[in-house]
């Protein structure tokens, strides 16, 4: 028996015999190299499959030179590829799992940067984000497109893939046929949504040429572009219908987005509702008798329950929670949900990483990324270890002493664990980062690390404890700028997000972090009810949400709520009690003005809190610092840190 009958309900797909409706649905993740696949991606898809993933899809394979939109891409049209291949799918298949191969060609949503060839599209319209106009593909270019995918599919076949899966969304040239924003064609190919929806048949029925009857056959299509002339709801469902009519597939996947224009919708982060794309899935269900996987920040197995239980899709997309937490589904069938470590969204080391040309990685899965490199074994079983400080750093350095034989206790001078984090969740569209901290917290207890919370640990307990290692994570403070003087209305985002300070009236917050605590903070007090202005030294105001795929969210509601934003400003001075007078300088111009505001908030960098460090220095016991007690940074150094310090024990 389990408590998810519908997610536990095995699925036939031609040959093969789904376990479960949990699909690990296809992602980039810049693991390849010189386009070939490596023994990272097979370590990568082995731990999915080992924690009980029913489908897995594997990132895009490209099927000719003229698509390289970016360097790490697999070059599925090399025969070299056949080989890893085959270690992927032998390490896959060992442990149950179904495993197919996404195939695509970006055409038009690129560049020539790696390639150093003309990209190719439908029409000749540049891509609003690489602004680069590609050429029109003729019907010989179309014949040799063709030829690219039934070669890459007889590859992925050569090297024991299930089946394949067509990319026919968010980044793709069958995409841009069937967009009318992109598809100006007046050919076959061209005009009605039937006509436009002509090269994609094409492409299915040569697949399924290249793989036989046998194999599984997937299409995974966009059902809400959000952009200007860009695929609609009703065009998705039309195509579905004229896809299952021409009976190459055995499912339909959906997806939401596109991925360069509106890229934010496709990797959602916490701010945006859960099931925000299930309406596509429950649309294409309706009038098609196919299987339909349903995609969209699915953080849980309950959720994913109910999405089946309710009928809104037949199989559940789980990209970013099985990054996560590889054991999602072992979890979830052992009735033990509560034991999963649930995604943040936050977007910071999975889409924000790869956008900085960077491995995929998590923030609260170290070992994300590094499935390949063996951890070493403890040094000496059962060492006592002392960790201060129960923030993630100190967190995840306990937990991962404990569940490798030490014996842990951990010192946490606050009633509740969290450090900056707790203040970080203040804000609605924040709150589930306050995640990272439970899922920790919940390990830590599991696996016997003893908290003490209300502690205050001078050097002096320390060295009277002695223990055989200590682990420095006091985390860090914030640093007032000299501009700030002893001013009482000028303030710290810290301060104010944890309500020691509630500012009214007119604010201005000046940020020079460009992330999200200046962002916070100006929406924090707009809710209420202040006039707030943000103004920032960078040339965008929040700059880094744009990595996390935060900023376009962050703007709309910035507009919603009247907060004025400005650029390339630094203070110089700070006058007054209330009003105060703000002494500014544009940087690139060198013109000064002044401003009145009832309060200045500032998100400024911080310093490391190291009094315990250096009062350590020269004990007999081992002693290491970690997190921003070593260098304040975000909060996926001071989890990986964390996680090595213990392994290194």
């Amino acid at each position: 028996m389990t408590s998810y009958p519908r997610l536990f309900e095995p699925l036939r797909l031609r040959d093969f015999t789904l376990r479960n409706r949990v699909v690990f649905s296809a992602h980039l993740t810049n693991y390849a190299e010189n386009g070939l696949p490596t023994a990272q991606h097979a370590a990568y898809y082995e731990a999915r499959a080992r924690g009980g993933a029913g489908l897995i899809i594997s990132e895009e394979h490209s099927t000719h030179p003229s698509d390289r939109p970016y360097e790490k891409m697999i070059a599925g049209y090399r025969p070299e590829v056949v080989e890893g291949y085959r270690r992927i799918t032998d390490a896959v298949h060992a442990h149950g799992s179904v495993i197919l191969a996404q195939i695509n060609h970006n055409g038009g949503q690129g560049a020539g940067t790696y390639s150093r060839l003309p990209l190719w599209a439908p029409s000749a319209i540049a891509d609003p984000l690489f602004r680069e106009v590609p050429k029109a593909v003729d019907d010989g270019d179309i014949a040799e497109i063709l030829d690219g995918f039934s070669l890459v599919a007889r590859n992925c076949i050569s090297g024991g893939f299930d089946g394949v899966e067509l990319q026919a969304s968010q980044s793709s040239i069958v995409r841009a046929f069937l967009a009318r924003s992109t598809n100006q064609r007046t050919d076959r190919y061209g005009g009605a949504t039937e006509n436009r929806a002509q090269f994609l048949l094409e492409v299915l029925r040569i697949l399924r040429r290249a793989i036989g009857p046998d194999r599984i056959l997937g299409v995974r299509l966009s059902g809400y572009e959000g952009t200007r002339g860009g695929i609609e709801l009703p065009d998705a469902v039309l195509t579905a219908q004229l896809v299952e009519a021409d009976g190459q597939v055995d499912y339909i996947n959906t997806a939401i987005g596109m991925a360069t224009e509106t890229l934010h919708l496709i990797e959602a982060s916490m701010a945006v509702p859960k099931g925000y794309a299930n309406f596509i899935p429950s649309a294409i269900k309706e009038v098609v008798s196919l299987p339909v996987i349903g995609v969209g920040r699915f953080k849980s197995p309950e959720q994913a329950e109910q999405a089946l239980d309710e009928g809104l899709c037949d199989l559940v997309g789980v990209v970013r929670g099985q990054i996560a937490d590889p054991d999602f589904v072992n979890k979830a069938r052992a009735g033990k949900p509560s034991q999963v470590r649930t995604c943040l969204s936050c977007n910071q080391e999975c889409v924000g990483r790869m956008g900085l040309n960077r491995w995929l990685g998590c923030t609260e899965n170290p070992r994300a990324g590094r499935e390949s490199v063996a951890l070493p074994r403890p040094g000496l079983q059962g060492r006592s270890v002392v960790v201060v400080g129960g923030g993630p750093a100190g967190l995840q350095a306990a937990a991962t002493a404990a569940q490798r034989g030490h014996r842990v206790t951990l010192f946490e001078r606050d009633a509740v664990l969290g450090g900056q984090i707790r203040t970080a969740c203040v804000m609605p569209a924040r709150r589930e980062l306050g995640d990272l901290i439970r899922n920790l917290e919940s390990e830590c207890r599991r696996d016997g690390v003893a908290i003490e919370l209300d502690t205050e640990v001078t050097a002096e307990r320390l060295i009277e404890l002695a223990p055989d290692v200590v682990v420095v994570a006091t985390g860090a403070k914030p640093v007032r700028p000299v501009w700030a003087g002893d001013l009482r209305r000028v303030v710290g985002v810290r301060d104010v997000l944890d309500g020691k300070v509630l500012p009214s009236g007119s604010v201005l917050v000046f940020d020079e972090l460009g992330f999200h605590q200046g962002a916070s903070v100006a929406e924090f007090l707009a809710d209420r009810g202040c006039a707030v202005t943000i103004a920032t030294n960078g040339m965008v105001v929040a700059q880094d949400l744009s990595i996390t795929l935060d900023f376009e969210g962050w703007n709309r509601r910035a507009h919603e709520k009247s907060i004025v934003q400005r650029t390339d400003l630094m203070v110089t001075a700070v006058h007054g009690e209330g009003p105060v007078s703000v002494e500014l300088v544009h940087h690139p111009t060198g013109v000064s003005e002044s401003i009145a505001a009832d309060w200045v908030v500032f998100a400024t960098q911080q310093e490391p809190v190291d009094e315990l460090w250096n009062g350590l220095r020269g004990s007999s016991f081992e002693v290491y610092r970690i997190g921003d007690a070593l260098s304040p940074r975000r909060s996926h150094s001071a989890v990986i840190e964390g996680h090595r310090v213990a392994v290194s024990l």
